[in-house]
């Protein structure tokens, strides 16, 4: 797991997990957010953990970043461009680190906590006139809560709770949204006589349409790059 700012490149984290899943990787980002503050959004690839194939794409890591007020930002599936500075330091990362790997995990996160100091205190950019990410990189100023608010949704929403098996209750009938989000609340506010934008606090997930009594999801990444 690798955590970049895309301002500076400063290299927040490099962790070497034994799989994907978010109950493996939300300690560790908690980490980062406790020691460098929340940022404004995430930008990742369109895999697990950070999106699933549920509505809006939306994962149960990133439920938690909505949760926190952190925007989920997904780059277009097939173009890793769109995320080009982290791809540049996970070439770096491979070379310096991979070629071969550690014998052992703990080798391993040896090798890579030795590449995030070099990285982050003895490269210069360019892009940076020749400074290192460490002369660059400010903490965030948005400290990590210590208890999660609810979510909340402003006038004019209409909000339905998620049963446990992921369906709403709307006009008489019961509609799949996600398991996702399961025993949570979403909100949904009207676009035209037929259409409701769907939305999990301030995140969109997709549409409702009354007339055929499904919801789809909207487009979920970037059209431009960083």
């Amino acid at each position: 797991m690798t955590v970049t700012d895309n301002f500076s490149r400063y290299l927040l984290a490099c962790r070497g997990l034994p799989g994907t899943n978010g109950a493996g990787v939300r300690p560790w980002l908690e980490r980062v957010f406790r020691e460098y503050g929340l940022p404004e959004a995430i930008r990742t690839d369109n895999g697990p953990p950070f999106a699933s194939l549920a509505l809006g794409g939306i994962s149960q890591l990133s439920k938690w970043w909505i949760q926190l007020g952190i925007k989920p930002e997904r780059i277009k599936p097939g173009t890793p461009s769109q995320n080009g500075r982290h791809e540049r330091m996970h070439r770096s990362l491979k070379a310096a680190t991979a070629c071969p790997p550690g014998a052992t995990r703990t080798a391993q996160q040896q090798r890579f906590d030795r590449f995030v100091k070099e990285y982050n205190e003895d490269r210069s950019h360019e892009a940076l006139q020749r400074k290192t990410p460490v002369q660059v990189y400010r903490a965030s100023s948005r400290p990590f809560p210590a208890k999660l608010k609810p979510v909340e949704y402003e006038t004019g929403f209409t909000v339905r709770y998620v049963r446990q098996n992921g369906e709403i209750k709307w006009r008489g009938q019961l509609l799949y949204v996600s398991q996702v989000l399961a025993k949570d609340r979403i909100g949904l506010v009207p676009l035209d006589e037929e259409r409701w934008q769907v939305y999990y606090g301030f995140y969109p997930l997709g549409t409702l349409n009354e007339k055929t009594g499904k919801i789809t999801s909207g487009k979920q990444w970037r059209d431009n790059k960083p």
